[in-house]
């Protein structure tokens, strides 16, 4: 439905999107998931015919909608996609029902078909009740809503999200997600969806394209990226809570961890790094082999567990235990590394292969 070849945005001398290719299939739902000043706004934003890609083609349903290498690109309303923003961008002066109907205005749909479309859509997104109201006389959670409603009131085959839910609070957030779960299943409308906010993209996403510096360090389902994270980014990036990466070097009797000798093997013979998952770590009050003195600054309550945070130096490691630990915050604890990394990556952030103990 959505296919991505080599896609590249440059303004003057700066390259915001970098050779991006990807495909996902009719009805999936797809997020851009990155930090600030990744790519992901401009790429959605090249989707939706905003910006005019300096290279690359995009292509929905079969359809080519943009040439960069043509300097060629389909008008963002004859593209059949409708784009949601960060800022809702609702008309003042129309009423909620005015705003949903804006569209079918503008395509000239007959009114009685406007007036049923606007009634399934205000109901879909249990808005019904605020179909007289104005867009300052409702919550930012109602307006939300009314902006989603009016960019599926035409019924899209694509729709684009720009971190819809980034000016509601953490409880409004929730719900709002399942909301517009429940609306990509009632619409079966192929969805791309902008966020810095892994835990959206990991719960909602059929796919997640993972963005650094313009690239897409990593594309595929949600569980593949938690399982087999290909890049240090992404393995620190995504997951509650993430991946943690233990710098190691060279040294003269071998590998070491901040200077100290503690049996690694790693598959390069340069710096690297080994990444253990949260609930491999663990705390324990002995000198044991592959353990690691350093300060406690966190300890939280997560569904009967404990999240343990840690750091020393710039090395900030978190564990998930059965027990909270005794040490006050500000005190040094003791966190023991498994024997086996769960897998390596070298200097540049890259996976490596496995240890040379046949771990990783």
């Amino acid at each position: 439905m959505l296919e991505l070849r080599n896609l590249s945005k440059s303004f003057g001398d700066f390259q915001a999107v970098k050779s991006v290719s990807l495909s996902v299939p009719d009805g999936a739902f797809l997020t851009l998931l990155g930090p600030s000043g990744c790519g992901k706004t401009t790429l959605l934003r090249m989707l939706a015919g905003l910006e005019l890609a300096s290279q690359g083609q995009i292509v929905f349903d079969g359809q080519l909608v943009s040439d960069g290498d043509k300097s060629w690109s389909v008008d963002p309303a004859k593209r059949n996609s409708g784009l949601v923003f960060q800022s809702y961008a609702l008309w003042p002066h129309m009423s909620v029902r005015g705003n949903v109907e804006w569209p079918l205005k503008v395509a000239r749909v007959d009114k009685s078909v406007r007036d049923q479309r606007v009634a399934e859509v205000l109901a879909l997104l249990n808005i019904a009740e605020l179909a007289d109201r104005y867009p300052n006389e409702i919550s930012g959670g109602q307006q939300q809503r009314v902006a989603i409603a009016r960019t599926i009131a035409p019924k899209p085959k694509v729709l684009l999200f720009d971190e819809p839910l980034s000016n509601l609070d953490a409880k409004l957030r929730v719900e709002m997600r399942t909301e517009l779960m429940r609306l990509h299943r009632a619409t079966g409308a192929t969805t791309v969806y902008v966020t810095h906010d892994q835990i959206e993209a990991m719960t909602m996403a059929s796919h997640v394209a993972v963005m650094k510096d313009g690239r897409v360090e990593q594309f595929g389902q949600p569980d593949d990226l938690i399982r087999v994270p290909e890049t240090a980014f992404v393995a620190t990036f995504v997951g509650t809570p993430p991946n943690n990466l233990v710098p190691v070097s060279p040294g003269p009797d071998g590998p070491v961890v901040r200077g100290r000798p503690i049996g690694l093997r790693p598959p390069v013979e340069g710096p690297c790094f080994a990444m253990y998952r949260p609930e491999a770590l663990r705390l324990d009050d002995q000198n044991a082999d592959r353990t690691l003195t350093m300060e406690l600054v966190e300890a939280s309550r997560i569904a009967g567990r404990t999240m343990v945070t840690m750091v020393d130096g710039d090395m900030r490691l978190t564990a998930i235990v059965d027990q909270p630990p005794t040490a006050e915050i500000g005190d040094s604890v003791r966190v023991v590394l498994p024997e086996r990394p769960t897998c390596w990556f070298d200097d540049m952030g890259r996976r490596v292969g496995t240890d040379r103990t046949g771990a990783g």
